[in-house]
């Protein structure tokens, strides 16, 4: 089995990890109203999509 020589250090393993970090969600106003809303889903607050109501 493959066994490390050699201790990797600090700055080593967190410039590997740089790629790991966890994401913020992309919000968008909406159209209609100005709230924020995901990205592909209904607003809320006025319940439209692509300029239409779906939700009343």
């Amino acid at each position: 089995m493959a066994v490390p020589k050699r201790k990797k250090s600090k700055s080593k393993r967190n410039k590997r990890r740089t790629h790991q970090r966890v994401m913020g969600t992309n919000l968008s106003a909406c159209p209609q109203c100005g709230e924020a809303v995901l990205s592909h889903h209904a607003c809320a607050s006025c319940g439209t999509y692509k300029g239409r109501s779906v939700i009343e």
